[in-house]
């Protein structure tokens, strides 16, 4: 069997991937040795990279010092979880109507959907805050669930309807033969056939509603209680410095949970991405 590609080839290949995966791993790895070295030698002249008396000091000095954190940790899980469950209520039929149904405007509502995701949160904090403060809902999760909810629908439309397309019409128009209904066969043909894709909408609107939640927080919401993870690690922010090794090691514990999601779902991620990909 000839090989596909040549020795130097190969070496490219290589050598491509360790340039990328040493820029995409070094942001962690050097945040896990800040987190490591006492805060007396982290602006060190000349910077060493290994330092004496490092230890795991900050991550238990962490949870003395912010006593809250486990509860920003919560808060963060569950407003990422919210705001995915309701996400997922509305991307699914949505997806399934934009991939099958034809209706006016529907390319152009999409392509409204893809644009609304090219402004910032921050450009509707105004208008987010008024509404919010005209319905009393300041200060409370749903003021936090709410817009993360909103920012993830439209990317979620967008991908899961390039999956729903690609599954054949006549297991459909077989379900409809046997007097099945529009919601019936959604939630027992297609659903489990689109299973690996709705995993990875999943996954893209759960790590976006995880990463989203500062400015929402900081805006709508007072009570330290409700805080998600990210305004919680300003704690670690004093008037005079700031503890980084805390800080980086607070940091590292909150993206554990996106993590454990992602290794968990990790077979159905490859599955959905590759979908498709060979025509038999």
């Amino acid at each position: 069997m000839l090989h596909k590609y040549r020795w130097y080839e190969y070496v490219l290949i290589y050598l491509g991937l360790a340039v990328f995966l040493t820029f995409v791993l070094a942001p962690f790895v050097e945040a896990f040795v800040v987190s490591l070295r006492p805060l007396s030698s982290l602006f060190s002249i000349p910077y060493k990279f290994i330092t004496d008396k490092m230890s795991f000091d900050a991550y238990i000095t962490m949870w003395q010092n912010v006593p809250l954190l486990w509860v920003y940790m919560l808060n963060s899980f569950f407003i990422a979880t919210v705001v995915t469950v309701l996400g997922l209520f509305c991307i699914i039929p949505a997806a399934y109507a934009f991939a099958r149904f034809e209706f006016p405007a529907r390319n152009s509502l999409l392509g409204i959907f893809i644009a609304v995701n090219m402004f910032s949160g921050a450009v509707l904090i105004i208008p987010l805050f008024k509404l919010m403060q005209q319905y009393g809902l300041l200060n409370t999760y749903f003021a936090m669930i709410a817009p993360g909810t909103a920012f993830v629908i439209p990317t979620g439309i967008w991908l899961l309807r390039s999956y729903l397309i690609r599954i054949p019409k006549e297991l459909e128009e077989a379900a409809w033969v046997d007097g099945a209904g529009k919601i019936y066969t959604l939630w027992r043909v297609i659903i489990p056939v689109a299973l690996p894709g709705i995993v990875v909408v999943t996954i893209t609107a759960f790590i976006t509603a995880y990463a989203q939640q500062f400015i929402y927080a900081l805006t709508f919401n007072s009570v330290n209680e409700l805080n998600p993870l990210p305004v919680g690690l300003f704690q670690f922010f004093g008037r005079q410095t700031v503890v980084w090794n805390e800080l980086m090691a607070a940091s590292l514990v909150g993206i554990l949970p996106v993590l454990f999601v992602y290794v968990f779902l990790q077979r159905f991620i490859v599955a959905g991405l590759t979908a498709g990909a060979v025509k038999e």
